[in-house]
């Protein structure tokens, strides 16, 4: 782990996407947090300790679900399958696919493996099995603040977390999606997909893939800054066991549509960006950037990393 001294920064952005303003300043005190993802090979780990079977693994809670086909509530998880030549980009589901089958251990759906790919960030991960790794371990997950304020790496005077521009001399410092999104990526990173943790340069606090490679799940509840929860230790354990009654409560408490691939079930914020961000498409491989995730969506794009906080030093 690294450890992140206390101070204030500037969080947020009044540049971009709405979402993330109003830009603020904001103080924390000092935290440690994982230098890198949680990794195929640490998760497998937790697994082999705990007999732990994640969401995607799971038949799904009928409950939760009162519309559904019940032959869609399967082991499944969300894949990006690239169509095979240029689609416009306002249907998602010309990309995404909720493969049957497709877990943390088979990343593209049955036949695929981890493989070769043990130092690759675990995917196909939801909110509970990220608070389940670090409940295990005796850690936390970040708040979207605390998140923030490590991926800056000590500055925030720029777009990037390395500078204004997102290729440097025309070199690739995260992985990202470089070519014709959705169906041609160029690998100008050298990585279509997932790549080993540490490919890229570390930042300014010495923590690798803040920025790109995978989504990262943070603790904080997803609605709009000024109203946003930050507190450390506001988890909710077992989120995706609550009752529909309850998810419904909590989504009309951040106004939430129900229209939204989500539904009602409540968001979490991720941060961080993705081997899927392109600039044509989703530019938010920024620290200020961020998004909402169902606490019951596992993705072939999301993982998360842990942290440690300090209990203040009494006088």
């Amino acid at each position: 782990m690294v450890w992140i001294p206390g101070g204030s920064f500037r969080m947020g952005s009044d540049q971009h996407y709405p979402e993330e303003a109003p830009a603020q300043r904001l103080t924390l005190p000092g935290f440690w947090i994982d230098r890198a993802p949680v990794t195929n090979a640490r998760f497998q780990t937790f697994v082999k300790a705990t007999g732990y079977i994640t969401v995607a693994e799971r038949q799904a809670d009928p409950a939760l679900y009162p519309d559904a086909d019940p032959d869609q509530l399967v082991p499944a998880s969300i894949v990006f399958v690239p169509p095979s030549g240029p689609v416009g980009q306002g249907n998602p589901y010309r990309w995404w696919q909720y493969i049957r089958g497709a877990d943390w251990r088979h990343p593209e759906g049955p036949g695929s493996s981890i493989r070769g790919r043990e130092k690759h960030p675990v995917v196909h991960v939801a909110w509970d099995d990220a608070l389940a790794y670090a409940q295990w371990c005796g850690k936390a997950l970040p708040s979207e603040a605390e998140w923030e304020r490590a991926a800056w790496g000590g500055r925030e005077d720029s777009e990037f977390a390395w500078g204004d521009a997102l290729h440097p001399n025309g070199v690739a410092v995260a992985n990202t999606f470089q070519g014709d999104f959705p169906h041609h990526n160029s690998c100008l990173d050298g990585y279509e997909r997932t790549s080993p943790v540490g490919a890229f340069p570390a930042n300014g606090f010495g923590l690798v893939d803040m920025i790109g490679n995978v989504w990262e799940w943070t603790d904080s509840w997803y609605g709009p800054h000024s109203r946003r929860d930050d507190e450390p230790g506001q988890q909710q354990g077992d989120c995706c066991a609550s009752t529909a009654a309850m998810a419904e409560e909590r989504a009309r408490e951040l106004s939430i549509d129900p229209s939204s691939q989500h539904g009602m079930l409540p968001r979490k914020v991720v941060k961080g960006g993705s081997f899927l961000c392109a600039p044509s498409y989703c530019r938010r491989y920024r620290p200020a950037a961020r998004m909402a995730q169902g606490i019951d969506t596992s993705t072939c794009h999301m993982g998360f990393r842990c942290i440690v906080r300090v209990a203040p030093t009494k006088p």
